[in-house]
């Protein structure tokens, strides 16, 4: 195959898929527009690197798996220090949460929640993927998955229940 081949479906790839990399990599970031970039532009290297291999098998799951892992390994990196959204940070767009009060509630909410947690929360209820796509892409048992959603869903109602004032 040529260069020139290559680089024309990766950039057909590219444009159809990097605005749902981008949004996934907003909420993972809860609104880090910096952060989130970065995390795009990585899986976004990464493909193209793999191009040859991973086209026929479908870039988008290994891309946004790729985006999960370096969001990961961002926040092992990073250790427990807890993240902060700096003034100049984007907030995602969410056509499905029309107050902003909503989003900045459920953004404070995932900013409290373990990377992982936020991850397998994003997967599920953002992308919409399965479990078993979940656990691939999270390199981990369907019952991992299963069970962190559980977690994550418990937390993400204890957290919006505080905010709310409501029991």
């Amino acid at each position: 195959m040529r260069g020139g081949d290559r680089e024309a479906e990766f950039r057909e790839y590219l444009l159809a898929d990097r605005t749902r990399l981008m949004r996934t990599a907003l909420l993972l970031t809860a609104g880090d527009v910096h952060t989130a970039e970065d995390l795009v532009q990585t899986a976004c290297t990464r493909v193209y690197v793999h191009w040859h291999r991973i086209k026929h098998e479908g870039a988008g799951p290994y891309a946004h798996r790729i985006l999960v892992n370096a969001f990961l390994d961002e926040r092992r990196r990073a250790g427990r220090h807890p993240e902060v959204v700096t003034a100049d940070a984007v907030e995602p767009r969410l056509s499905d949460v029309p107050d902003q009060a909503d989003t900045l509630a459920i953004r404070d909410a995932l900013l409290d929640l373990a990377p992982r947690q936020r991850a397998v929360l994003v997967l599920r209820y953002f992308q919409d993927l399965d479990v078993a796509s979940c656990a691939r892409i999270l390199e981990c048992t369907e019952g991992t998955v299963k069970s962190q959603t559980a977690k994550a869903l418990k937390r993400l109602k204890e957290l919006m229940t505080e905010e709310t004032g409501s029991s």
